[in-house]
């Protein structure tokens, strides 16, 4: 049997990253992830991706890039992270968070994040420590 699919999207805006502090279920609450959530049925990861976040922070994103590999979650579930774009409004913690904080490449240690979410965020903050040194970046 396949595992199923959680999608969370590194979203990057003005050279920052964006964590979501968890709200539920009790062993995760007051920690820190990459926000996102369940691919469903007959749904893309992209789709699903765009969807969450549209859900959980009233806005609209665009998937940019998969950051390499993917991370158990336990319970036939595994996590792949996407960087994405933010397009449109301003990201609220509408659902599953109680706190958001727009984070640079060089303050992603100063949160508690979960663990399965570390590897991405290291990646993440590399990608954003790159883009900030480009010329124009």
């Amino acid at each position: 049997m396949d595992d199923r699919v959680v999608v969370a999207g590194a979203l990057c805006d003005r050279g920052r990253l964006l964590a979501a502090r968890r709200t539920a279920p009790p062993e995760l609450a007051g920690r820190w992830e990459l926000p996102g959530g369940k691919v469903e049925p007959g749904e893309g990861p992209e789709e699903a991706l765009v969807r969450e976040l549209r859900e959980e922070l009233g806005v609209e994103t665009l998937p940019v890039e998969r950051i390499p590999g993917q991370w158990p979650l336990g319970r036939g579930r595994v996590l792949q992270v996407w960087t994405a774009r933010l397009l449109s409004g301003e990201p609220t913690p509408l659902e599953d968070h109680d706190e958001l904080r727009w984070l640079g490449p060089d303050e992603v240690h100063t949160v508690d994040w979960l663990d399965q979410d570390r590897p991405a965020v290291a990646e993440a903050a590399r990608l954003l420590r790159d883009a900030l040194d480009r010329p124009g970046g």
